[in-house]
């Protein structure tokens, strides 16, 4: 089963932004993760169509199991 870590922000226009990693190390540690979310805004890592990141909205990991179907 995949997993990607999502990394919710709000940019400069107050717009959701997200940024995505697949398979993060685990555990997960949260204090890690809003350290590192810190880092990203503190740095104006990434940018958006409505500006740089300006807040942590929050981080939640996305599980997603594919299964393929064999056609006939």
């Amino acid at each position: 089963m995949a997993k990607i870590l999502e990394l919710h922000f709000t940019n400069l226009v107050g717009k959701p932004a997200k940024v995505t990693i697949e398979n993060p190390i685990e555990p997960i540690d949260p204090a890690t993760i809003s350290a590192a979310m810190d880092k990203i805004i503190a740095n104006d890592v990434f940018t958006s169509s409505g500006g740089g990141f300006i807040e942590k909205r929050g981080a939640r990991v996305v599980e997603r199991a594919v299964t393929d179907i064999e056609l006939a």
